[in-house]
This record gives structure tokens, sequence and C-alpha cells, in this order.
């Protein structure tokens, strides 16, 4: 049989929830901090997981999972080195998208907006919270750029951990926080013989959230 014939029945009918207009916050944010909690207290692995899609200039897509680290009225947030190549597709095009599959929910959350630098204050409060093994590799690593093998990076975070041996290491200039801010927020609820829930919010210029099924 061809691989792809058994790819091709590989499916799965989705059984657990539905999601409808009478279950849905009137605000997109509060229903996602809704959806966030139920996949938190449901001890997902690896919940804070998202794929993050942003394009270049002339439009040429990438895509690649990062990690939510917050989100509140403003939209969610994300930290990297703004030499990436994730940095590099944002500053010529501020527009992203993020997707979240909670597949032990059978949920999906699609977000697209804006994307913009967080505060300096904000870069620097989350770098030094983070263990210092991770503050020394975001040093040490030139993210997304090529380099001669693994025993160079092995020989740089040793040469910075050096460097830094009994002190704070400090947030590098090029490492820092972005923040979506949402248009649209789509959540989607897996349900029986592919009919799924999809409940879509749009921002309107009032700042109020318009709310609108779509068709499976």
């Amino acid at each position: 049989m061809p691989m792809s014939d058994r790819i091709a029945d590989i499916r799965m009918d989705y059984k657990l929830r539905s999601f409808s207009e009478n279950d849905a916050a009137s605000n997109a944010i509060s229903q996602f901090l809704t959806w966030w909690k139920e996949a938190v207290d449901s001890q997902i692995a690896e919940v804070n997981a998202m794929t993050l899609a942003t394009a270049s200039r002339d439009g040429i897509p990438s895509a690649r999972i990062v990690l939510l680290k917050g989100c509140d009225e403003r939209g969610f947030s994300f930290f990297s080195n703004y030499h990436s190549f994730k940095a590099q597709q944002l500053e010529e095009n501020p527009r992203a998208c993020l997707v979240f599959f909670w597949k032990e929910l059978e949920r999906q959350v699609r977000i697209t907006g804006l994307v913009q630098k967080l505060s300096e204050e904000e870069s620097e409060e989350y770098f030094n919270s983070r263990p210092e093994g991770s503050r020394i590799g975001a040093i040490a690593s030139p993210q997304s750029q090529v380099i001669p093998g693994r025993q160079w990076l092995e020989e740089r975070v040793k040469e910075v951990a050096g460097q830094y041996e009994g002190k704070n290491p400090p947030r590098p200039p090029h490492w820092g926080g972005y923040l979506l801010r949402p248009i649209t927020i789509e959540f989607w609820q897996g349900r029986s013989n592919r009919l799924h829930d999809r409940l879509q919010y749009s921002l309107e210029e009032s700042g109020n959230w318009r709310l609108d099924r779509l068709a499976p």
C-alpha cells in the first residue's frame, strides 16, 4: 500500500465537547483565558507551546514553535533574539499568527495580529527571571546564524559562563520580548463528523469584539 494511502487512513472523531455562542465570553481575551485555565488544569505538557507564523516583506512564510510567556488585555507575549530569522521577518513585516493546539481537549486557538517589541523594562524583568543557564545561552548563541559546529557552541557557552562566573549575566541588547496585539482570534472545538465548532472574534474600531460562527 502506498504511504499516501496509509496517511489518508489516519483519522480521529472528536466527541469530547462543544462550543456554542451561549458559552462564549463577550471579550476574546477573556475567552482565551478561560480555555487557557482549562488547558493548564488538564496538565497538558508544554501547554504554552504555540506555532508562530511570520512572513518576509515579499510574503515568504516561515513558522516555528515558541513559548507563550504572557497574556493580558494588550495581547500575547513571547521572547527571542532580535537578530534571529523570526525577528528579521517581524522587522520587515510586523504581522503574525499564533496557533495553539491542545489535542487532549480537541481544541485549537488561532490568533492573528500586529507585533511590536515589548518595553526594555519588561524584557529586562523576564530575562532576569530565567535560569542562569538560559541567560548564558542567550548571550552565547548567535541565533539563526551559521556556526562551525556543536563544539564551537559549547566552547562559546563555557567562555561566557567563565566571563560571568559569580556575576549576574546581563540581558544583551539584542534579546527581548514581543507583543502580538490580536485583530482576530478563532476558537476551534473539534466535533464529530468534522462538523467542528469555529467561533471567531474580530476586533472592531470601537474596541469591542464581534463574534461570528465559521463553517467547519
